[in-house]
């Protein structure tokens, strides 16, 4: 994964369409979409893989249509993460992973594993699903990281667990799902999901600004003042890590926009 760049901001998916006239220009063909816009961001979130899965020749297509630099992070399925016991998943990661994911080849960044707002923090079920996630596929890479949801994991246990893994922690900029700004790996992710429809770019200016901040010092290998962690008593190694941040708003229209801006702001 050498040819990650340091900060990459994105969106969740790229067949929307409300983005049809909005980002996406009134003349551009739907099949078009993906390369129009791996062209003006540096990253896309796959969320479709949530819900299904998807055929090798779907990936090679995904693959192919992007230009060198371009890198993709999958959404891991939920027949994975909504189980009620996370280390029976063994099965359903192997399946997750045959797909064809391997295709991707180095415009893989991440596989990110949501969880529901139901699921509570389970140290020895949720540490033996941490040791099923494979580091690699077909000699790909992996990295992984995790977004909960439910406050139960405001425990330093939880850090504790995915430093042990090199697994990162989301952050989720969210109205009411926990904000945990533990670092526990090598790289950081982040979702940004409080932005809205009304401002042209997502976020104000101002906000925008203070996001592009916390990204640099996460880049750098720093960890943002004013976040909050559950394991304050820890602080990460200070090494520079890649960071990816998707901005993903409920509305999500000018959610391109916003990331574009943002992108903009870092790259200073």
């Amino acid at each position: 994964m050498s040819n990650l760049s340091q900060i990459r901001v994105g969106v969740g998916g790229w067949t929307f369409e409300p983005w049809r006239g909005v980002f996406y220009p009134d003349t551009l063909k739907q099949k078009d979409e993906l390369g129009y816009m791996s062209r003006h961001l540096r990253v896309i979130e796959i969320n479709g893989t949530y819900y299904s899965s998807f055929k090798p020749d779907s990936w090679r297509k995904w693959r192919d249509e992007t230009p060198d630099g371009f890198v993709f992070t999958v959404k891991g399925s939920r027949f994975t993460t909504n189980r009620k016991v996370l280390a029976e998943a063994g099965e359903s990661l192997a399946r997750f992973f045959d797909q064809g994911i391997s295709e991707l080849g180095d415009k893989l960044g991440a596989v990110f594993w949501q969880f529901a707002p139901t699921k509570k923090f389970d140290p020895d079920d949720f540490g033996a699903f941490l040791e099923l996630l494979p580091k690699s596929v077909d000699g790909v890479p992996l990295r992984h990281a995790v977004e909960v949801r439910h406050d139960s994991f405001r425990t330093p246990e939880f850090p504790v667990l995915l430093r042990k893994h090199n697994i990162a922690n989301v952050y989720a900029d969210h109205a009411t799902y926990p904000k945990i700004a533990d670092v526990t790996a090598d790289f950081v992710y982040a979702r940004l999901q409080t932005g809205s429809d009304d401002v042209a770019t997502a976020y104000d200016a101002a906000t925008l600004d203070q996001w592009a901040g916390r990204l640099k010092t996460w880049a750098a290998g720093g960890e943002p003042e004013g976040l909050p962690k559950v394991d304050p008593g820890f602080t990460a190694p200070v090494k520079p890590r890649d960071v990816f941040a998707f901005i993903i708003h409920e509305g999500k229209v000018r959610a391109p926009h916003g990331a574009q801006a943002l992108q903009g702001l870092v790259d200073k």
